[in-house]
């Protein structure tokens, strides 16, 4: 199982119209209607490729942008401090072009999630 990031919640929706955020392996009690809702009904496999994948988007910014600081930090720091501007330039380009077009694709990917039909116990 993916440990270290901290999963998100499951929204869940009572029939009732009670909606709660739960944790993934967790139950939970409508407090309207009392109907209990088990998350870990949910596949594992499932559940954790949706993870991975989000965690993907995730780490291609992080990496990006260690690459990004590795590369002109250095550059700045014993080459030339010229290259100070075009640090900038890269930095409005990710901000202006790279960044949207990323959270196209993540908020797509996240659209694109599987929803899972739970059954009250």
């Amino acid at each position: 199982m993916i440990g270290s990031v901290k999963r998100p919640p499951i929204t869940i929706s009572c029939e009732c119209g009670e909606s709660r955020p739960v944790p993934y392996g967790e139950a939970w009690e409508c407090g309207e209607c009392g109907r209990r809702w088990d998350t870990s009904r949910i596949p594992v496999a499932e559940y954790e490729a949706f993870l991975r994948r989000m965690n993907r988007y995730r780490n291609e910014v992080l990496a990006l942008a260690v690459i990004a600081l590795g590369t002109f930090i250095p550059l700045i720091v014993f080459v030339n401090g010229k290259f100070v501007f075009v640090a900038a330039v890269v930095a409005f380009a990710w901000i202006l072009l790279y960044q949207p077009w990323w959270r196209r694709r993540a908020r797509r990917a996240l659209a694109s999630a599987p929803r899972w039909e739970l059954h009250p116990d």
